[in-house]
């Protein structure tokens, strides 16, 4: 009974966000905020301690804020609005990962990637990563990885075994790291933009793109000359399985959704995200009613996976929610407590004395240094994002403040032990989360930082106002 009560709670939470963005209903906002209170309220008992811990510190907070902060009413309600922004935009992306997940035709573009011959295999399945992430977010981790498994495991030596599955496995995982500098369709554009001021996605994505192209051609470049010399190693035959025509369909799906956002943003000046949670859900439900079309009794098949994506599967989502949510909420609560003592310290002022370049060259390597401490990158952009200089104060588009932080973000997904990423890939490649960010991605880290240090510092150039 409280799972499928927990799937109603976060469904409603979208239409919700929607009112509340689109219209600026002050009652879908208050509506919002209570409907994510009440999810918390449902999803904590049953949650792992760590997501208890994230509750009991999101509620501390609040605490604090009543006790020091006469405005602490309406920082309780900005709070709860952002956990219900970030819920509502999982549950949105995750209406997509259902179609997505039980199509023949995304099976049959992911076997075809995965296939590939030696000389091709790693852009082949680093793209796919890359295109995967936009649609099933980590899920592209999942498929693509189990894939490579059923490849490598014709390989009878345990060692080269081993090293083809890392590298096949690194190409994944760098491919989706990628996409977080630039994708709509990721927390790490979608949190960062709703926190920064007068940005947008349409303004920051030609210049995220160009990161995104960077951490691409890093890892490629890394793993075509730093090979690991195994001895015996000869290339594995596999055969394809399928033709290029197998990835179309998802290149249809791609080319819909992006100009779908980018039209609809330009056309209505709503704000991207806004614009995503309007417009995935339709295409996820326009995807399950082709899926239907082709079965028997479609109207009956079309309800019951509207049944099942309500009750079933947004629900099994509720721990990864709370703590994205919680994450969210800390962020903020922890940002207004701070600031007053960084406005009566002079902090602030001292901060905005800095040299433009050096705040977006912190950004950068803040959000993956903080990642190595355990901190979630909603977490960490939430808490520091309200604390910076004003964009107009340091001389720059707001889109090159985003920029920076996507950039930090896609690096902390490389690192970090504490994201799903590195969770993922040490999980298949049978190591921890912590080996695969430091000891498997370490040169990958030190090269790509550097690189996207000077893709932002000529970005803010070229955004200078």
């Amino acid at each position: 009974m409280i799972h499928r009560l927990l799937g109603l709670v976060l469904v409603a939470l979208v239409p919700l966000v929607l009112l509340r963005d689109a219209a600026g209903s002050a009652v879908a906002g208050s509506l919002a905020a209570g409907t994510v209170l009440l999810f918390i309220a449902l999803a904590t008992p049953k949650a792992q301690r760590g997501r208890q811990a994230f509750v009991a510190v999101g509620t501390l907070l609040f605490l604090a804020c009543v006790a020091t902060r006469d405005d602490w009413p309406a920082l309780g309600l900005r709070a709860l609005s952002q956990g219900a922004f970030i819920g509502a935009f999982f549950v949105a992306l995750a209406s997509l990962r259902s179609p997505a997940s039980t199509s023949p035709a995304i099976a049959r573009c992911g076997r075809y990637l995965a296939t590939q011959p030696p000389g091709r295999r790693y852009l082949a399945l680093t793209g796919g990563g890359h295109l995967f992430a936009l649609v099933l977010s980590y899920g592209a981790i999942t498929l693509l990885g189990g894939l490579t498994e059923s490849v490598t495991r014709q390989e009878t030596d345990p060692e080269i075994r081993t090293v083809r599955n890392r590298r096949m496995l690194l190409a994944i995982q760098r491919g989706f790291v990628a996409s977080l500098a630039w994708s709509p369709l990721a927390f790490a554009m979608a949190v960062t933009t709703s926190l920064v001021p007068h940005s947008s996605w349409s303004g920051a994505a030609p210049f995220a793109l160009v990161n995104a192209a960077l951490l691409t051609l890093v890892g490629w470049r890394l793993d075509s000359r730093y090979k690991p010399k195994v001895p015996r190693a000869v290339p594995l035959a596999v055969n394809t399985l399928g033709t290029i025509r197998d990835a179309a369909p998802l290149f249809v799906l791609l080319l819909v959704l992006f100009a779908g956002v980018g039209v609809v943003e330009l056309l209505t000046g709503l704000k991207f995200i806004t614009v995503v949670m309007a417009l995935v859900p339709v295409v996820a439900l326009g995807w399950i009613a082709l899926q239907a079309r082709g079965e028997t009794a479609p109207q009956s098949r079309f309800t019951g996976r509207l049944q099942r994506l309500a009750l079933v599967d947004v629900p099994s989502y509720a721990p990864e929610i709370l703590l994205l949510a919680m994450a969210g909420i800390i962020g903020t609560l922890g940002a207004a407590l701070i600031e007053p003592w960084l406005a009566g310290s002079g902090a602030r002022l001292d901060l905005a004395a800095l040299p433009t370049p050096a705040i977006l060259a912190g950004l950068v390597l803040l959000v993956p240094l903080l990642g190595q401490l355990g901190m979630n990158p909603i977490l960490s952009v939430s808490l520091f994002a309200p604390l910076l200089p004003s964009a107009q104060a340091m001389g720059v588009s707001p889109n090159a403040v985003v920029v920076a932080i996507t950039a930090g973000w896609a690096l902390a997904g490389a690192s970090s032990p504490f994201t799903a990423t590195t969770l993922l890939v040490g999980r298949l490649g049978e190591v921890s989360a912590l080996h695969v960010g430091i000891v498997w991605n370490r040169s990958f880290m030190a090269v790509a930082t550097l690189v996207l240090l000077a893709s932002v510092l000529v970005a803010a150039h070229l955004m200078r106002v």
